[in-house]
């Protein structure tokens, strides 16, 4: 999902492109990895490889931490030895969600989750493999390309009529769209470190799935619950508002705006 816009977002501004689905290139062989990015000698890395399957982290720890946390580092270091930058997304899980304001970069993180531990931990691997690093925070993405909440609450609305969403977790819904454009200008700047990037403004999945169901028209009787009531897997912060304090911080636009502008583009698509 990422990725593909990533891919998009580089080639609007003319930059040349190699992009290899994980059919074509797993990031977690290390040997081919470092064939293909010696043989290509790009100026920049952007590894959107990740797992993402936060519960599914719960039962195979191992899996998730060779791929966000062995294979970040080992991309990273690849990057190096080419002479590239590396651009590393992580996120707002890496938090345990007890702050009430907005989490900045300077933030002590404290997961809560093996996902999130193992995204924390692929911070700490790819700033030691690559002093030219962009490691960017993100929270609660939807794209074009792949499952996302929008996505499900549009089916679910359409099929059952109703929804129930938790209204106790508070984020920040952030476009893969604009995100993507965000990393082209980073890497433009070359202001490297860590970053926080995410949708303007926050709210709830609660909220968010009734802008969801406003902006599309779906009518959907559209119920709350607490996480308490919604039993997961892995424990979610319940407060992962990501803010920046860079001198120089890119700022995306507000959630309810990637929203419009996403749903624009999948009508497009479709």
């Amino acid at each position: 999902m990422l990725g593909q816009d990533v891919v998009n977002a580089a080639r609007y501004v003319n930059h040349d492109v190699h992009a290899f689905t994980h059919a074509d290139l797993d990031v977690t062989d290390s040997r081919a990895m470092r064939r293909t990015i010696r043989r290509l000698g790009p100026d920049a890395v952007v590894n959107c490889a990740a797992w993402t399957d936060v519960d599914g982290a719960e039962a195979d720890p191992e899996g998730a931490a060779a791929l966000n946390a062995q294979a970040a580092g080992e991309v990273a270091a690849a990057a190096d030895a080419a002479g590239a930058a590396i651009v590393q997304p992580s996120t707002d899980y890496v938090f345990d969600g007890e702050k009430r304001a907005p989490y900045v970069e300077s933030d002590r993180p404290n997961p809560i989750s093996v996902y999130g531990a193992t995204k924390l931990a692929g911070e700490h691997a790819v700033a030691e493999a690559n002093a030219r690093h962009y490691v960017v925070r993100t929270s609660w993405l939807f794209g074009q390309g792949g499952a996302n909440f929008v996505k499900t609450m549009l089916r679910l609305g359409r099929e059952l009529g109703e929804v129930v969403v938790v209204r106790d977790q508070v984020g920040c819904p952030t476009y893969t769209g604009h995100l993507a454009d965000a990393f082209i200008r980073l890497d433009e700047d070359e202001d490297f470190g860590l970053h926080h990037l995410a949708g303007g403004g926050e709210c709830s999945w609660f909220e968010f799935a009734l802008e969801i169901f406003k902006q599309t028209g779906v009518d959907c009787h559209t119920l709350s619950c607490t996480t308490a009531e919604f039993p997961r897997p892995a424990r979610r912060p319940a407060h992962s508002v990501l803010g920046a304090e860079r001198e120089y911080a890119l700022y995306l636009p507000d959630w309810r705006v990637g929203l419009r502008s996403y749903l624009g583009e999948r009508a497009v698509v479709r």
